[in-house]
């Protein structure tokens, strides 16, 4: 007999919300405190900055290949289903992670655990829609508690980071996530609403319409590019670029035929908005990871500030992001979506041209200003880009296209990590420092202009 949750008591939907906000946050948390570890992870393992930067990457690929995926199986499967699925392989991954004898099976374990965490986004997103009709309120209300979650994760993470890297070391990042994510299991586990009926279906069918190809070469197109970019085997730089750049093009030609795609392009050919909110998320991602991961590298190489220290300087854009969240909520009531988003854009481009003054000083004040700085738009970017993208689907399409709204977050953080290895590969230093905001300012005008042409939809 299936068991039946009400929500509509506000303590139970609370509580439920709370335990869906925790899971999605580990995500970002989990991709920014790794921020501050890189220059210790350099020197316990050996490495230079382009290779390092794989610990990052290996996260992101698969978060990128992953929440796609998991929103179909959300859609499939269940939600609920997915989303403890997940929290149990993140937990078991965190657990064995600190043993990893080597950097490579320390980026395979960042993999595995990217893949549970992404199972998350896209099943809470799912489950939010049913609590909000059950409770009967405003879906802009839960998605933007979700979102302050994951904006307070995202820019706390170096401030924990630093904390458990200073004080235990890197194995912590993971260990950290074990109570966190059996906590998120538990509670949505108890609270959440029950799954609908949904399909069910044999282990091979389950893998025929998984699109294994379609995921494989959209992970092998990005990967053979970013070696390219990062020239990982310099005698096979140019032939890795084409190799990339053809798999992504067969990549394309089969998703558009086979059905079900893995990457639904169908439903970006007939959504224009939805598209555009992609484009413009990924574009301002690039940006926002840019400082996210060079900041910290710089600070702790260019300036000599231990990982403790950079952790707290970040922590000013955790306040500000968490700040400029329920603001940018209250601002979408009054005056839409487009216009609070093309107001967070503008914002992004001032910052990211301030982020010039550190060429010529790297001062603790300076930095706490910037930083603080750059909370605001990360919160009203975010927030604005996640409603859009709400309000562009259908109800049936949401598990699919919030998972596709994260790899859009994960391009562009990868986007960022391979251009600060191309501009920095011996280090983040003030001289190449300069060079990355001015690719900064380049990546945020093309953000404004995707946002200029993006229209809530009307039908």
């Amino acid at each position: 007999m299936r068991q039946t949750v009400t929500v509509s008591n506000e303590p139970r939907t609370g509580l439920a919300v709370a335990g869906l906000s925790l899971g999605t946050a580990l995500n970002p948390l989990n991709s920014s405190m790794i921020a501050v570890a890189l220059v210790v992870l350099r020197a316990d393992f050996g490495l230079d900055v382009a290779t390092v930067t794989w610990v990052i990457t290996s996260f992101y690929l698969s978060s990128a290949a992953g929440q796609p995926l998991m929103g179909r199986l959300a859609d499939r499967f269940g939600p609920r289903r997915m989303f403890m699925l997940g929290m149990g392989l993140v937990a078991v991954t965190c657990a064995l992670a600190p043993f990893s004898p080597n950097f490579s099976l320390l980026c395979v374990a960042r993999a595995v655990m990217a893949l549970g965490t992404a199972a998350a986004y896209p099943s809470a997103v799912v489950m939010i829609g049913a609590i909000a009709q059950r409770a009967k309120l405003e879906s802009s209300r839960p998605l933007g508690r979700i979102q302050m979650a994951n904006t307070s994760a995202a820019a706390v993470g170096p401030v924990v980071g630093g904390l458990l890297v200073g004080l235990v070391g890197w194995e912590a990042l993971f260990l950290v996530n074990v109570p966190l994510a059996l906590a998120a299991l538990l509670i949505v586990r108890q609270v959440a609403p029950a799954d609908e009926a949904r399909e069910r279906g044999s282990l091979g069918e389950l893998v025929r319409d998984s699109d294994i190809p379609g995921i494989l070469g959209f992970v092998g197109s990005l990967l053979l590019v970013m070696m390219a970019l990062l020239n990982v085997a310099p005698g096979y730089r140019w032939w890795m670029l084409g190799a990339g750049t053809l798999i992504a093009a067969l990549f394309v030609w089969r998703e558009l035929r086979f059905s079900p795609p893995f990457l639904d392009l169908r439903l970006l050919g007939r959504n224009r908005p939805l598209m555009l909110v992609y484009l413009g998320f990924a574009v301002f991602s690039s940006v926002y990871y840019f400082v996210f991961f060079g900041l910290p590298q710089l600070l702790q190489e260019a300036a000599g500030y231990d990982p403790g220290l950079v952790g707290l300087l970040m922590l000013p854009l955790a306040t500000m992001s968490v700040l400029a969240t329920p603001w940018a909520v209250r601002a979408m009531y009054r005056f839409g979506v487009r216009r609070v988003l093309i107001a967070g854009v503008v914002l992004l481009t001032a910052v990211a041209g301030l982020m010039w003054l550190l060429t010529g000083s790297l001062s603790i004040p300076l930095v706490l200003a910037l930083t603080a700085l750059m909370g605001i738009p990360y919160g009203v970017v975010s927030i604005a880009s996640n409603q859009g993208m709400f309000v562009s689907t259908r109800a049936q399409e949401r598990g699919v296209a919030a998972g596709i709204f994260q790899t859009c977050r994960y391009v562009g953080a990868i986007t960022a990590t391979v251009m600060i290895g191309v501009f920095a590969g011996g280090g983040v230093d003030q001289g190449n420092w300069g060079l990355m905001v001015v690719a900064m300012l380049v990546l945020s005008m093309v953000a404004f202009l995707v946002t200029l042409l993006w229209r809530e939809r009307t039908d």
